[in-house]
């Protein structure tokens, strides 16, 4: 009797997938930190928006006029020691150039804001455009496999011994930060730092998922095969069938699987309604889709 021999992925297949693109991530990485920075300098001190270590730098600063480059520096390595601590040598690797670069690069471009008059607009202007370039800006390092250090590490530690998600980590490092602010400044500042953040959050998710082009939908149906010709053969879309189980009934059900362009959401939704008003159907965003046929179809026809 043969059997056949079992596939085993590569041991070192993280290793392989940065060292393939080295040269690409290092250029998004450099380009992401340096307009995290040049935002840092033009809008986030100008307007005292107080999150992460550039927070704690801009609360010094004003407090004891301490450069917030030296701040960002001396909390980042403290920070980076607790990672090696608490995190382990590989999670910590990752953090070391962005710990290094980001404090560097705020003081190398700090004499842009000498060439950039910013009087004349507005805060909240300043406020929003502050964060998309941020945001912007961490996408990039993110995308690229990096961070910039500082209270990243401080969230992973939180969200690994704290047993919370990562996002609730950051609400509560970042939040303990932002309700400083109001020890010091007014709560113009306490709001503007909300909307930054909030901003920063969602320009950072965009950047690493992209915008979505195309639409995901589930569909269960009691009528299956209207359905299929309608994506088939109307539209011109593949289909996958999936085995699905009712939860409380226990029922095996077809689910219909289909990515189509976001164009044609509206058409897609409202047909399905029209062959079945009683259909469920689940509908997400598709960020990346690759394989499948070519000419717009996918899945298995």
């Amino acid at each position: 009797m043969f059997f056949k021999k079992r596939e085993e992925i590569d041991p070192n297949i993280i290793k392989l997938i940065y060292k393939n693109s080295r040269v690409s991530r290092y250029i998004e990485f450099i380009f992401g930190i340096l307009l995290i920075a040049i935002s840092y300098n033009v809008f986030v001190l100008s307007m005292n928006i107080v999150y992460g270590m550039g927070g704690v730098g801009v609360i010094l600063k004003n407090i004891y006029n301490i450069d917030p480059a030296v701040t960002i520096l001396i909390g980042d390595l403290i920070l980076l020691i607790f990672s090696l601590i608490f995190l382990g040598r590989e999670q910590t690797s990752k953090t070391v150039c962005g710990t290094i670069l980001y404090p560097v690069f705020i003081k190398a471009t700090e004499f842009i804001t000498s060439y950039i008059d910013i009087s004349n607009l507005e805060p909240i202007v300043l406020v929003v455009f502050g964060a998309v370039v941020t945001g912007i800006g961490l996408g990039l390092v993110f995308k690229a496999g990096f961070t910039t250090g500082g209270t990243d590490i401080l969230n992973q530690i939180v969200s690994k011994y704290g047993k919370v998600s990562l996002g609730k980590s950051m609400i509560f490092t970042d939040g303990i930060i932002i309700l400083t602010s109001l020890l010091i400044f007014d709560f113009s500042v306490f709001i503007y730092s909300i909307i930054s953040l909030y901003i920063i959050s969602f320009m950072t998710d965009k950047v690493i998922l992209g915008i979505s082009q195309s639409k995901a939908f589930y569909i269960i149906t009691s009528h299956e095969s209207l359905i299929k010709q309608f994506l088939n053969y109307k539209l011109g879309h593949g289909i996958t069938i999936l085995e699905g189980q009712g939860g409380y009934t226990g029922h095996y059900q077809k689910v219909i699987m289909c990515i189509i362009p976001t164009k044609e959401y509206f058409l897609v939704k409202e047909g399905i309604k029209k062959i079945d008003p009683e259909a469920f159907f689940l509908v997400t965003d598709a960020y990346e889709v690759s394989g499948g046929s070519s000419g717009g179809k996918n899945g298995f026809n």
